[in-house]
């Protein structure tokens, strides 16, 4: 179970995503919160990116990534854009990308995280 998830039929739910588990991605690591929730409209993610984080795009997803903590930057479509903490950068389906830099991100992805929408050239 990925966070505390609230009983049957609630309308809501709650992740405390320090407590989730570690899991590998193009981007370095990952904590995911209600990618796995039925009917949740998106999933939220705190990344810690590392320094070889790879290119990648989806095909469906649109991601919002938030910093929270480093300066670096975000490459979209081959251009570097710089960041900051509570800088945003909204990505759209298509668009090529990564994050550059020791950064942690807060990854918003809606409609929520799918695997099989990971791409690389």
């Amino acid at each position: 179970m990925e966070g505390k998830i609230a009983p049957a039929g609630a309308g809501y739910a709650v992740a405390q995503l320090d407590e989730l588990s570690l899991v590998d991605c193009p981007c370095g690591t990952s904590r995911r919160a209600f990618s796995e929730l039925a009917g949740a409209p998106a999933s939220v993610h705190v990344v810690q990116i590392s320094r070889q984080a790879r290119p990648h795009y989806h095909r469906r997803l649109t991601e919002i990534y938030v910093v929270l903590e480093g300066e670096g930057a975000v490459e979209v479509d081959g251009q570097l854009v710089p960041v900051r903490p509570l800088t945003a950068v909204l990505i759209r389906p298509g668009c090529r990308h990564r994050a550059v830099g020791a950064l942690r991100i807060l990854n918003i992805v809606i409609p929520p995280f799918d695997s099989a929408d990971e791409w690389f050239d």
